[in-house]
């Protein structure tokens, strides 16, 4: 496999985050020639339209760079009132903005992690939703659902459940694969 960059962004800005530690065991399961990078969004300010009209802060180009030179995306949320978290919407909503929004025709996936059992599937219904509008190529399966995320991690954060790290690695698979296809 020929090197292959996904970016990986966690909609929880929690040090013992679910979702972060489910990307971190992605990295961790990723073949060669994939790597997936952890995306920092903690550190972009709310989204104003007035400050996007005197020029995009430092953080948000950065991140705007991220998604850009990324082959693919992987999002994370947990479910907070049955939708996606701030942080991940605020994130979005900075990316998706003009000029040429990084978004646009990027392939994208998806997971959750929540300790409920549903395991963020509202979340991921909204955040699909949310998509369209950036035109991201979506990939509809594997879906992964992280249910009970409290007794699937270690103390370390390590993701333990077998049944969900061969889901990422499918997913991480997948991925790649439907990225090739929209480029051919």
């Amino acid at each position: 496999m020929t090197d292959f960059k996904i970016l990986a962004v966690s909609g929880s800005l929690r040090k013992n985050s679910f979702n972060t530690a489910a990307l971190r065991a992605m990295q961790e399961l990723a073949p060669a020639g994939v790597t997936i990078e952890l995306a920092e969004i903690g550190d972009l300010p709310l989204y104003d339209d007035d400050v996007r009209e005197q020029g995009y802060p430092a953080t948000v180009q950065r991140f705007r760079a991220q998604v850009a030179a990324a082959d693919a995306v992987i999002l994370a949320t947990p479910e907070y009132n049955y939708s996606v978290s701030a942080p991940l919407k605020n994130a979005i909503d900075w990316a998706s903005r003009a000029p040429a929004q990084p978004f646009g025709g990027k392939p994208v996936a998806i997971l959750s992690a929540a300790t409920g059992p549903m395991g963020g599937v509202r979340a991921q219904y909204h955040l699909r939703h949310m998509l369209v509008s950036t035109n991201s190529h979506v990939l509809n399966a594997p879906q992964i659902m992280i249910t009970g995320a409290g007794s699937k991690f270690d103390a370390e954060g390590r993701f333990t459940d077998q049944a969900g790290r061969d889901l990422m690695v499918q997913m991480i698979d997948e991925l790649v694969k439907w990225a090739r296809r929209l480029k051919a």
